[in-house]
């Protein structure tokens, strides 16, 4: 069993974070997306992972053979991005023929993954959501066998999404199907989608069970990152190393603090993450993400995402302010 995890996306709705880092690796409670994804595939047993990489593709690269040196890991770059059915075609000599977890970059989910692998069928992980038009969508029938999976469709006749993770037994067949998809043309909102390619394996003839998750944490635009952000810190705990001492600090848990800080009278919390090596004095900070290397001063921070190597000096209420940013609000 490998493991597939395309991450050339260029995060669009999370800029200007994701002009210099790839939004797999925004700091999430104390860890990132894409190293909770990792930690899922571990648990599963499986040690190679191939990465599908694009913009920012070395930060990505450098993260992955720093943090999991114990892994094996292949990197493939997609330069020209025409969908996720397109990404996952480019492993396929990697892959060659083995069973695949495809996990989506971007995707958090808490679920039973030992269970998943031991079931005999491929699977499509779902969740039931209020508004269907935006995923990719699957209806199942009685047995729990998705019948049909089709992108983001104007009138949903099911409330299933496909949450991004996928188990494929049969990756020959997946390949096939991605291959004709694309010699055909076949687009759906103008890309090559996965799962055009899923729905002509189901209409193969190939078994498809769907899989419920627990939940699904959605880490794609600054407002649902920040409520993921404070869902995960309840779940994780706080994490601040013991050796810190704040001096005239009031910490309201949970909140995640990164090594070599400075904090000094000032207010955190609750639902704060910290990146490492980050200064702050006489600030109030809530509901919020800061990056690793900033410096913050008599600032008021509630709802905001801020990134690495930023400086802010001043007063203001909510911001979302990208790396490498200096900034004097007084």
């Amino acid at each position: 069993m490998k493991a597939i995890i395309p991450v050339a996306g260029a995060g669009t709705k999370l800029r200007p974070h994701t002009y210099t880092q790839p939004k797999a690796l925004i700091p999430l409670a104390g860890k990132t997306v894409l190293s909770i994804i990792i930690e899922q595939i571990k648990e599963a047993g499986i040690q190679e992972i191939i990465f599908i990489v694009g913009y920012l593709g070395d930060k990505i690269r450098d993260y992955v053979k720093q943090k999991y040196p114990e892994l094996k890991v292949h990197f493939v770059h997609q330069t020209d991005r025409q969908g996720i059915g397109h990404a996952v075609r480019m492993t396929k000599n990697i892959v060659n023929n083995d069973e695949v977890m495809v996990i989506l970059g971007d995707t958090i989910c808490e679920y039973d993954i030992k269970a998943m692998m031991q079931s005999p069928y491929s699977i499509l992980a779902v969740r039931k959501v209020d508004d269907p038009r935006e995923f990719g969508v699957g209806e199942i029938d009685e047995e729990g066998f998705i019948t049909h999976v089709v992108e983001k469709p104007q009138i949903p006749k099911s409330n299933m999404a496909l949450v991004g993770i996928y188990k494929i037994k049969e990756s020959d067949q997946m390949f096939q199907c991605l291959e004709s998809n694309v010699k055909q043309g076949l687009r759906t909102h103008g890309e090559y989608s996965l799962t055009d390619a899923l729905d002509c394996m189901i209409k193969m003839g190939i078994k498809f069970q769907s899989f419920k998750v627990e939940n699904w944490f959605d880490c794609g635009k600054k407002e649902t990152l920040l409520e993921s952000n404070a869902t995960l810190l309840k779940k994780f705990g706080s994490n601040v190393e013991e050796k810190h001492h704040f001096e005239n600090t009031v910490i309201i848990h949970p909140v995640s603090i990164g090594a070599g800080c400075d904090i000094k009278n000032s207010i955190i919390g609750p639902n704060v993450s910290i990146g490492e090596s980050t200064t702050i004095n006489y600030s109030i900070i809530k509901q919020s993400i800061i990056g690793s290397y900033s410096n913050l001063y008599d600032i008021v921070l509630d709802n905001s995402l801020i990134g690495s190597d930023t400086g802010i000096r001043g007063e203001t209420r909510t911001l979302n302010i990208g790396d490498n940013t200096d900034m004097d609000l007084g």
